[in-house]
Order: structure tokens, then sequence, then C-alpha cells
């Protein structure tokens, strides 16, 4: 039976731990099923490895992987005595862990492996000749490195690193005496020898290792005498496994792990991906910005405590202009998995869609609008064309020109029949404006005035050319079909150019980073490569630059953005930046999406629980109840504080020139409105209170409720959009 066992056998990688690096290299998280951190030999202290051989196989050196004499002796201690003894070498206990790894990797029912206590003779017998086997092409040195790498000690710790750095906090090559015989009494039995729970037991086990060390002469009756007298003396330190143990950068990572484990790069299954993600000693090599992400996770929990009662969420996002490196990804919440609702424990990040672990992404608001904009000038019209833009229905029969639908065009039809009766946030504004002083105040009738003048597949595509998924569309453009995916913002619903979409802040940041890099749009990206335990690289998504918008576009947008940045962050950021506002129905979500030429950032503040649709007008909040809530109430200030502090890790350059309007001709009268290429000849007149005639930008803040003077202000109706 013997001669005809196998000598060999397919021996598997052995599990080590995957690390999620930032970009400068600290370590954000570690996964691991088996904490294990393999050294050589070299840096194992030599008291350490005259521990283990003293106390399991004192022969070691001596045999060739089975040890007859201590075959002979156990089996007259087991005959003759009530105590069991076993015969097992280093080798064939090294081997045995090589049988066990093997049976792990390949998915084996634990009851079906041939592990101590459940070995008859036949396992024994093949477990001897492939220790002799091994022993012919190891040299001992590297059988005991081996074993000294493989062996379980406590729980999840495998190796004597990882033990070493548990129990002690130091590294192998300091152990000392009393230190290393400890930990070689453990490898007999790992749970009932763990110094934490059963101290005294241990100390004893211990102490039997040192009498053994004394007997082999691996130690003198000095060394001896003074190390039992000694305590454990332990200083254990726990290296938890995930994002768990990530702390501020805890969404991101999980962000990261789900990206992973979701693409067939790292493995055909998902079982295989996640295989290779706690066990195959993965180097993660992130974007993420230490910096930048230190401070993002303070100014979220600064803005709404996590605890708050509200239950309110909060985050930033930053992405690189130029690469699309995502820089930074916090939230106010503590990352856990449980109360997924309620509570300051969620694994919900705000930042990103639900396919990566996201509340679903909310609606943009008034950050919408640029696209409008931008359509506008990609048709041929200028910042300072004139619209007509007074409060007004569109009845339900209008054609919005969509020559990317069927029809050609698409309408509106309300709940009874009507139309759509777009309002703006304040009252007050002039029905006749242009389109750079209809953006910088937020408009709404004046963006849907532009809308009707364009195509609104146009508008549409030139959100899906920078990236944006509307997260409420299921309906697949190609079918018509209604599925469980996301798609594109469609032109079927007008409403999109004034916020109904549901995006991320993660996609609105990315796209918002074209606009600050001369029209240029870069995908966003987390990974900069990844490396396995055997030097393996997997491929990850380089760098993907697109010019989407050319550079003068952006150029005269930005000249309305840049007062639109400095209004919304009240002067405070002496840098040149540029931003848009946004807030929601109900103010149930605010943004501020500003940038740099170094960085573009999406501060979000909203709900994004069962109560996702409760308003936040007139509810506590942190402690305060206000009558008007928008974007200015939490979103800016949360992105200014935020600026303030990180915003010159990052040039910070001018951006481009906007054209400049025409001086008009002297002595000619202005052109009647009515008779205007841009003006919408069939608006009703507007009967809206009109300030002052003046094309200088009104902050709407003017004509806000105040809320001092005792009683509680009735707040304007609220719509799509600041």
């Amino acid at each position: 039976m013997f001669d005809a066992l196998p000598a060999s056998f397919k021996g598997e990688p052995i599990a080590q731990p995957s690390k999620v690096l930032a970009s400068d290299g600290s370590t954000i998280a570690t996964f691991y099923s088996e904490n294990r951190q393999p050294v050589k030999l070299k840096d194992i202290s030599k008291i350490m490895q005259k521990a283990i051989v003293s106390i399991e196989d004192e022969r070691f050196y001596e045999h060739n992987g089975v040890d007859v004499r201590g075959i002979a002796r156990a089996a007259v201690n087991n005959f003759t005595s009530s105590s069991q003894q076993g015969a097992s070498t280093l080798t064939q206990q090294y081997v045995n862990n090589l049988l066990v790894n093997a049976d792990v990797v390949n998915g084996v029912d634990r009851s079906e492996m041939t592990i101590s206590g459940t070995k008859d003779i036949a396992d024994k017998a093949r477990e001897a000749k492939l220790a002799i086997s091994i022993e012919k092409e190891m040299t001992k040195d590297e059988i005991l490195e081996g074993y000294l790498n493989l062996v379980l000690f406590s729980g999840r710790n495998y190796g004597i690193q990882a033990a070493a750095q548990r129990f002690y906090s130091v590294d192998a090559k300091d152990l000392n005496l009393q230190q290393s015989a400890m930990l070689a009494g453990m490898v007999q039995l790992p749970n009932a020898y763990n110094p934490q729970k059963y101290p005294e037991r241990s100390l004893k086990r211990r102490n039997t290792v040192l009498a053994a060390m004394l007997r082999t002469g691996a130690i003198d009756k000095k060394a001896y005498d003074k190390a039992v007298k000694t305590k454990l003396g332990i200083k254990p330190k726990e290296l938890k496994s995930g994002c768990i143990a990530a702390k501020d950068s805890a969404y991101f990572c999980d962000y990261v792990t789900r990206m992973v484990t979701a693409d067939t790069a790292f493995g055909k299954t998902k079982k295989d991906r996640e295989n290779l993600l706690y066990r195959g000693g993965l180097k993660i090599k992130t974007t993420l910005d230490p910096r930048l992400q230190k401070e993002a996770a303070k100014q979220s929990e600064r803005m709404i405590p996590s605890d708050d009662k509200s239950n309110m969420g909060a985050s930033i996002v930053t992405v690189e202009p130029g690469t699309g490196n995502i820089l930074a990804m916090a939230q106010n919440k503590t990352f856990g998995p449980t109360n997924e609702d309620k509570g300051p424990i969620t694994t919900f990040n705000f930042a990103v869609e639900k396919a990566y672990g996201g509340a679903g992404g909310f609606q943009g608001g008034s950050t919408m609008k640029p696209y409008t904009t931008m359509a506008w000038l990609e048709a041929g019209h200028n910042m300072w064309d004139r619209i007509s833009a007074p409060k007004r229905a569109w009845p339900a029969n209008y054609k919005w020109k969509a020559t990317c639908l069927p029809r050609g065009y698409t309408t509106v039809l309300g709940k009874n029949g009507e139309g759509w009766n777009p309002n703006n946030a304040v009252k007050g504004y002039p029905s006749s404006m242009t389109v750079d002083y209809g953006l910088f105040n937020s408009v709404n009738t004046a963006t849907v005035a532009e809308a009707s003048k364009l195509d609104l597949c146009d508008i549409a595509k030139g959100t899906q050319r920078l990236g944006l998924i509307d997260y409420d569309n299921h309906k697949d453009p190609k079918t018509g079909e209604i599925t469980n995916e996301s798609y594109p913002i469609s032109a079927a619903n007008p409403s999109f150019i004034i916020g109904s979409a549901r995006i991320t802040p993660l996609a609105q940041a990315t796209a918002f980073a074209a606009f600050a890099n001369n029209g240029e749009f870069c995908e966003n990206r987390a990974l900069t490569s990844v490396t396995d335990a055997a030097g393996n690289d997997y491929k990850v998504k380089p760098v993907t630059c697109r010019q989407e918008i050319s550079p003068q576009v952006v150029a005269d947008m930005n000249g309305t953005m840049k007062k639109i940045g400095k209004k919304a962050t009240k002067g405070q950021i002496s840098l040149p930046i540029a931003g848009k506002t946004g807030t929601n129905n109900g103010a149930n979500s605010t943004w501020f999406v500003g940038y740099t030429t170094g960085m573009s950032s999406a501060a979000w503040v909203g709900r994004y629980d069962k109560q996702q649709n409760l308003e936040t007008q007139g509810k506590v909040i942190d402690g305060v109840a206000r009558a008007w809530t928008d974007s200015g109430t939490w979103a800016a200030p949360l992105w200014t504080n935020y600026m303030k502090q990180v915003g010159t890790l990052y040039p910070a350059k001018s951006f481009g020139k906007a054209k400049a309007a025409p001086k008009p001709e002297p002595k000619k009268e202005e052109k009647d409105d009515s008779k205007s290429a841009t003006t919408e000849s069939s608006a009703p007149k507007d009967t809206e209170e009109k300030p002052k005639a003046t094309e200088t930008p009104k902050a709407t803040e003017s004509a806000k409720p105040k809320g001092n003077s005792g009683k509680t202000p009735t707040p304007p109706k609220k719509t799509n959009g600041d």
C-alpha cells in the first residue's frame, strides 16, 4: 500500500492577506481569510526556531521526514498510559498543512479534510510518504521556514509573523525566549492555549516548552530559571479584516472591493474573485489622497453629525480633472453592516450607484442646468442672448423637439391632463433676461425657455457624453422594455433639464471635471495597479480621456459658473473656482458641485433612507428648524469648509476667457423681445411682480423669507432647482 501511494501532490498557493493602499502607499484596509505575513527564516529569531523544534520535533535535523524512533516511543506510551502522544514530525505537519490548504482552495468540505483527529492509517501513510519526498526536495531550513509561515496559531492568524504581531506587537525576528516558548506551545492546540482566553493554561504550556528546550540543550539552566519566573507579558494587537477597519476611508474601500469582485479581470466567477481578494495577497493601489480623504470625512461629520436625529446624509467626493482619479470619497455615517436605513451606521455609499453599494443616486436639482446652457452654446448661441422667460404653463400638446425619439418630439402630460407648469424658487425675476443671468440666478423658467428652442436630444446626449446615468430610468432605449438596469438620461421627460433625474455625486463631480479641464472628459477610476503575491499584474482601467466640449464653450460657461462659485462660497475661497448649486423639491437633496483646475468636488446633503421624500424645510435638523432650506444651508458651506483646507493641494489655475458681448451700436434702439430670434413669441405676458430692470445678477437670498420675526414665514413654492 505504501509503495502504491503518490510521492507528490499538486500544491496550491498559500493564502496571504490582500492590502488596499492609498496613492501614497499607506494601507487603507487588509483582507484575509487567513492572516498570514510570510517571512524568510533569517527574519525569524533563532530562539523561536529552537523553541518550535524542541517541543514539536526534537530530532528534526536527524530524520528523513519520518521519525521511526518517535513512532515507537509514542506507541509504547499510548499502549501503557492513559495519555496520548503523537509522532508526526515537523515535515509531516508541514505536509498536512499543505494538504489542508489545497483542500480549502479547492472547496473541499471540512468534514472530508485530513485534519488532526480525523486521520486513518491510509492518511498517515500518505502523509509519511509525502514527507519523505519533500525531504529529498527541500532543505531542513526551507521546511522549517515553510512550516513556521503556514501553521495556525489562533483564530485566523497563521504563521509566526502574524502571531508575533497579534500577541506581542513585535516582528518575528524580535521574539525573545519566553515569547517564543509561548507561541511554540500554541501550535498543538491553538484555541486551548490562547493567552487572552486562557492565561493560566497558556503559562503552564509555555513552561512545558521551556523545559523541553532545557532538555534538548536549546537553552541552559540559567536562562530556563529566569524565563519560567516571567509573566506572559502579552501586548495584543488585532489586525481586522475588511473595510470595517478602514475608518474614514471605509466607503471608498467598499467601493474598491466591489469593483474587484465584479470585474472578470480578477476571476471568471464571483467566488474566484472573492477568493483572490481574501487569499491572493493582492496589492491594490488606489487613487485615494489621504489628505483630502481625512478632511472630507471631517467636514461631512461636522456639517451633519452622524448621530443626528434627522438621520440626514452628508457626502463629499472629489475627482481630479485630467485623470479622472477619485481623490476622496467620504460621508458623515459610520460604515457597518447593520441598520441599513437608520441611525449613524449604514453600508449605503451616498456617492455611488447601487451596483457598487450606493443609495441609488439623488435628484440633481439645478446642478443639471449647465447641460442646457452647454447645448445652447453648442447650437451657436451666446451667454448674452436674451430670452423671454416669464412664468408660463406649457400645454400638454406642446411639442418639445426631440429628434432621437420615435415621433421626433415629446409632450408633457400631467396627472389631470394638464401640461407642465414649472415654477421658480422665488418670485420677482424679469420676464426677459440673458442666458447668463438665468443660469447665475438658477431661474427655472429661463432654463425651460432655452430648452424649448433646442433639441432635447442634444441636451440629453450632452449629459451622456459626460457619463451621467439616470437611476430612475429603467427603460431600455433599444427595446423599450423595463428592466432592472439603469440607463442614460432620456429626452422623453423634459423635466430632466431642471433636475428630476436621479444621479450620483461621483458622476456629477466627474462630469464637472470636464468644465475644469477645457472640455476634456476623463472617466473616473479608483485603481492604479493590482499585483498578486506571485508578482502577476492585473489589468486596471487606464486614464481614459476624450474631448467632449469645445474649450470656448467651456470658457463661456465658466464665465458664469465662476460668479456662481463666488456667490455660493460667499467669497471665502481666494482660488479661481466655479460651480453650480442645486436643490430639489422639498430640499431633501441639496448640492454644490464646484471645481478648480486641480479638483472637482460634489458636496451633497440630504435624505437617503425611508424618509427620502420628506421635506427638510421646517424640520429639526442638527438642532435647528428652518423655514427655508436649500443648497446654501448645508451643501455649499460643506464644500467651502472642505476647500478652505485642501484647495491649494492641487493646482488652481485661471479658467479660459469667456467671449464678451458685442458693444451696442450707438443711437440704436434695442430690439423688441417679441421680434427677437431667441424670444418665445407665443409666451403669455408675465404677471409676476418685476424687480427693477437690470442685468446685474441678483442674489436670490434677498427674496427668501426671514426667520427672525418670531413667526414662521410661509416659504415660496419649491421646484426642481434653486
